[in-house]
């Protein structure tokens, strides 16, 4: 398994100030989030989650293009064979919407895990690069659909203000806007900046790759034509697929089995459904190859992995 090497936060000057920053983040997440779950904000796209235990079992989900830090606790992620671990000191960038499996690593009663989610808006971060980057972005290696660096100081002092605001509707309807803003300047103007402004490049890969993807979520019950999903991003299937799989680590095909895969478990955990209802619902036509699909993707057999995820249901992925 390839594994992101793990930066950490450097000594200097400035770490008692990003000490006292995430002190006062994980305070204001465990205000809007005073038990464990998934809390959407009034804030448009900004999402707090709270877990008092680590995750025994893999937490299955797809993220879409977001910012996430942790103020409390840490976390790894899983996508294809790739693994990657981030926590307070390191902050993670979706620049795809991607099937991924999740792991709370460290959490207790005492201290929980607190984590934020910002979704990216593309566009406004294409009008945004275009005034931080108003020579044009220097040319970049493919992007990839997950990438973790070490946490930017004025990244998470703006977040700070966010959260703040976000107990006062009056000011947050005015100002919030602002500061959501300065989150994205300061994100394209961190390390991490030139693979986030391809997130808003039509003609990158990322932004390609990232329509494709669209269209796949949109469509998983339905066969995958790979040409005709080629010709909707202007490309030739062989280099789609080569640029698809570098974005995400999967192929197309894989990825919409991810996704089917991930919905009959919903549907089954959720409604009720049985194996062979929730699998046609998804677009198989095989019980059989859905079964040892499911297996191999999951673990287990649909029947008792659903049985058992009833007795022991997880938090959310986010």
């Amino acid at each position: 398994m390839a594994k992101t090497s793990p930066p950490t936060i450097p000594l200097g000057p400035d770490l008692e100030s990003l000490a006292s920053d995430l002190a006062r983040l994980a305070d204001l997440l465990k205000a809007h989030a005073p038990y464990d779950g998934s809390f959407d904000l009034r804030l448009p796209g900004v999402h707090v989650t709270r877990t008092s235990r680590v995750h025994k079992e893999l937490v299955h989900g797809v993220l879409r293009s977001s910012l996430c830090l942790v103020a409390q606790g840490a976390k790894r992620v899983l996508l294809g064979q790739e693994v990657y671990a981030y926590d307070p000191s390191r902050m993670l960038v979706y620049s795809v919407d991607v099937p991924v499996a999740a792991q709370v690593t460290q959490a207790t009663l005492d201290k929980p895990f607190l984590g934020l989610r910002l979704d990216l808006d593309p566009a406004r971060i294409a009008e945004l690069s275009a005034k931080v980057y108003p020579h044009g972005l220097a040319p970049q290696k493919e992007g990839r659909a997950i990438c973790v660096d070490q946490v930017d100081a004025q990244v998470l002092n703006a977040v700070v203000r966010l959260m703040r605001l976000a107990s006062q509707p009056g000011d947050a309807e005015l100002l919030a806007p602002l500061v959501l803003d300065e989150i994205l300047i300061r994100l394209l103007r961190s390390p991490l900046g030139p693979g986030v402004a391809l997130i808003g490049q039509e003609a990158s890969r990322i932004h390609q790759v990232s329509r494709a993807v669209s269209w796949v979520r949109s469509h998983f019950d339905q066969p995958l034509d790979v040409e005709r999903l080629a010709a909707m991003v202007h490309m030739s299937p062989s280099s789609f697929h080569q640029h698809f799989k570098a974005v995400t680590s999967l192929s197309p095909l894989q990825y919409q089995k991810a996704l089917r895969l991930q919905e009959a478990r919903r549907l089954m955990l959720l409604t009720m459904l049985d194996a062979g209802t929730a699998s046609r619902r998804v677009g198989y036509q095989s019980p059989s190859q859905f079964a040892r699909e499911y297996g191999r993707y999951f673990g287990d057999a649909p029947t008792r992995d659903i049985s058992r995820l009833r007795e022991h249901v997880a938090s959310p992925v986010e």
